[in-house]
């Protein structure tokens, strides 16, 4: 199943004016993570997924395209 997962993450990371690297410091992941999922190279799990969005404040269903908001 393909997820707007990658490119939710791009436009959350841009509007918040946050480095990969800032994101994955604060989640505990490596850089090089974070740089494969906004490429879309790796799926995060459902842990990292519940991460991302407890960082930047929005539901995990809007990271995964399932919602607009």
């Amino acid at each position: 199943m393909k997820t707007n997962f990658p490119d939710r993450l791009q436009e959350l990371l841009r509007e918040n004016k946050t480095s990969q690297r800032q994101l994955a410091l604060k989640i505990g992941v490596t850089s090089a993570t974070v740089s494969a999922w906004c490429r879309g190279l790796k799926q995060p799990t459902a842990d990292n997924i519940a991460a991302v969005a407890r960082f930047f404040g929005v539901s995990a269903d809007y990271l995964l395209g399932l919602s607009d908001y």
